[in-house]
């Protein structure tokens, strides 16, 4: 996996309504295999507040949301181009 696509699911865990049948769809990993990305990739303090915000979130799971249709993105994200833009 490039960097580029790590930085994109860490960005689509982060937000509130991805849901992570959007992150198995667009890269291919189920649930358990984003948490050990996370994991992996982030500072320790990080990904214990991310674990805190994501437990028990209906919107991060397809089939505890409350409404029918949605979106993978939020309107606010500018769209990926061939750009060479790292967070890191």
């Amino acid at each position: 996996m490039t960097e580029r696509q790590i930085d994109r699911i860490i960005e689509m865990a982060w937000e509130d309504r991805t849901t992570f049948d959007a992150i198995q769809f667009q890269f291919g990993l189920k649930e358990q295999e984003v948490i050990e990305l996370m994991r992996k990739e982030m500072k320790p303090s990080s990904f214990r507040m991310w674990r805190k915000r994501v437990q028990g979130r209906a919107t991060k799971h397809q089939a505890k949301r409350p409404f029918e249709k949605g979106r993978f993105k939020c309107t606010r994200q500018r769209n990926i181009s061939n750009n060479k833009v790292s967070k890191r």
